[in-house]
């Protein structure tokens, strides 16, 4: 239970207690600062504050959004503010310095807004609600409590509540084709006391169906697919639009979304690459490509953002000319639809599913990601290219994190300090040059399962060290972790689809998977602020270099049978340790909630 505490003059027949007991606040009242201080104090620690004038009227979902959304330690509309245990401090901090006596009336008369004013001095992180439509106000007079009333009335808030429920920016086929229903399907959700990791699960469990039925190799099990994939993305929307309609917000959601979705994305090219296999097609070769690809966009994605999560000075001109081409209206949508999104991609891949073959499926969704890389990475580059930007600490420790350098990185990386000058364009040629070094070998030598490979994957791994040897402040530094993954996972693809046996490339695909994960897991972490996996479990999985130098060795002292039994054990290994970290880190994870905005209302 939190607490809520009213300072003001009373308001007869006011609708407001009873609108905070049903937001579940406790309602008591205080005279003035220092009684409302005392109240404070004794409320336990660990529970929610809330600040209300008695005069506010507003409406309910105005309310909601300032006292009950878990994402701010404070958070203010006129008239309301609430304070988490973190704020809390500062909060009683406020009380405290308001003076008594003659001449203070104008700082108590609406002490909401005083504490709201000095609550934002202090280094809480004060959010101010964006009301849009929405009536938050403090009437002091009859006159304004009848005005305000009828703008309440004007302004139905269980549709902008619906409404905000949809992200503003969200793909063409998500916006008009699901988001049209979901979010009341959303609703029906939130009315019958179901959570959004509860619909994150459904939707998950749906899609791992879906990969069942595929993995029957019949039309009618395909169909079947199809249909059910396209069920799991309705839910897959539903989750967020619940989470945020009825903000429950929370770092666990944040992390099994984002976590399912790739499970749920990859089991599905798994249960098509099964079904084909029944038909006497192989196309694990083609499953595996579209998951390193995918993984690699999604990594480029990644590592752009957080390079410039913090940076400062940004004048690209690509960046303005995107703006001005936002600004025309319809283009908004092709550029979006251009970059496959989810939304797109599963629409694209349950129609081709139920009417074509899965082969068709993983061509088309080849050709598609592809050109989604190379249109948003070109656009990258070019951002980078042009701007003038200085990248802080953060971001060059973001994305040595997203390296996943290893042991023998480091060890090289430490030789190496100080012969590179940061900021210059050392570290992504050295990064390119590693993977490009490993895979025109792997891809072109006669034989790649032999023990030149492994010298070879040496070398990499020496240059992977230089890569990594000064602080990636530089303007392409960011591509550095897309290089060491498009090498990791394209070695570890062309070595088992050349091996002998017909086992190793679904060996090959559960490893890439489980290392693809962890990857994931690191970035998940880095978003939710509590910073990359500990370097233990990074040495204990031997970093991107040191994976790619032991597949080697595998691949040249064991027969075909013996290294796809090897990629199986390897994958079982590493699954079981990053998962079992993983879980044991965001179950106990005290990582704030995340920031997922909905449409302003």
């Amino acid at each position: 239970m939190s607490t809520a505490i009213l300072t003001g003059p009373p308001v007869a027949g006011s609708p407001l207690e009873a609108d905070l007991r049903t937001l579940g606040f406790d309602v008591r009242a205080a005279d003035d600062p220092a009684s409302a201080a005392e109240l404070i104090a004794a409320v336990p620690a660990q529970e929610r504050i809330a600040v209300v004038d008695p005069r506010f009227v507003g409406h309910l979902h105005a309310l909601r959004l300032a006292l009950t959304d878990p994402r701010f330690e404070a958070a203010a509309v006129p008239g309301a503010l609430t304070a988490q245990p973190g704020a809390r401090p500062a909060l009683a901090r406020a009380l405290g310095r308001i003076p008594v006596g003659a001449g203070t009336a104008h700082l108590t008369d609406v002490l909401t807004e005083t504490l709201t004013e000095s609550l934002d001095r202090e280094d809480v992180g004060l959010h101010r609600v964006e009301l849009g439509s929405l009536v938050a106000t403090v009437a002091l007079t009859p006159a304004q409590r009848e005005e305000a009333r009828e703008a309440v009335a004007a302004v139905d808030d269980e549709a902008v509540r619906l409404r905000t429920a949809v992200k503003s920016r969200d793909g063409f086929f998500t916006t008009f084709a699901i988001s049209p229903y979901s979010r009341y399907l959303a609703r029906w959700c939130a009315r019958r006391g179901l959570t959004p990791n509860q619909v994150t699960t459904a939707s998950l469990l749906t899609a791992l169906i879906a990969a069942g039925c595929a993995a029957t190799g019949t039309r009618g099990g395909f169909i079947a697919a199809g249909v059910l994939l396209l069920f799991s993305f309705v839910l897959d929307c539903t989750d967020g639009q619940l989470a945020r309609y009825s903000l429950q917000y929370s770092t666990m959601g944040a992390w099994l979304d984002a976590t399912f979705d790739r499970a749920k994305e990859y089991a599905y090219y798994a249960g098509l690459a099964l079904g084909a296999a029944r038909g006497g097609d192989d196309v694990w070769a083609l499953a595996l490509g579209a998951m390193v690809l995918q993984t690699c966009r999604h990594v480029v994605d990644f590592s752009f953002n957080e390079a410039n999560h913090d940076a400062t000075a940004n004048t690209s001109p690509t960046a303005s000319l995107s703006d001005k081409l936002d600004s025309v209206g319809w283009t908004v949508w092709v550029r979006r639809m251009i970059v496959l999104p989810i939304g797109e991609r599963w629409a694209m891949i349950a129609v081709l599913t139920a009417l074509t073959t899965p082969r068709i499926v993983f061509y088309a969704l080849l050709v598609g990601c592809a050109l989604a890389a190379c249109y948003t990475t070109a656009g990258r580059v070019l951002r980078s290219l042009t701007r003038r930007a200085r990248r802080t600490d953060r971001a060059a420790r973001a994305l040595a994190d997203l390296a996943d350098s290893g042991p023998l990185a480091e060890l090289v990386a430490g030789g190496a300090r100080g012969r590179g000058r940061t900021g210059s364009y050392l570290a992504p040629v050295m990064a390119f040059l590693s993977a490009a070094v490993l895979l025109v070998w792997v891809i072109f030598e006669d034989d790649p399962a032999s023990w030149l490979t492994v010298g070879v994957a040496a070398c990499s791994a020496l240059l992977a060290g230089a890569a990594v040897a000064r602080p990636l402040k530089g303007a392409l530094d960011w591509l550095v972790p897309p290089f060491f993954r498009a090498g990791e996972y394209t070695a570890i693809l062309v070595l088992a689809a050349r091996s002998d046996d017909p086992g190793a490339l679904p060996a090959a695909f559960g490893l890439v998977a489980a290392v693809a994960y962890h990857h994931y897991d690191t970035v998940y972490r880095i978003r939710g602020g509590t910073g990359a996996p500990p370097r233990w479990l990074v040495r204990a999985t031997g970093g991107a270099e040191g994976r790619v130098l032991a597949i080697t060795v595998l691949a040249a002292a064991l027969s075909p049978s013996g290294f796809t039994i090897a990629l199986t054990a390897l994958a079982v290994v590493l699954a079981l340790l990053v998962l079992t970290e993983s879980i044991r880190f965001w179950v106990s994870s005290g990582a704030p909630a995340v920031h997922d905005e909905g449409e302003p209302a």
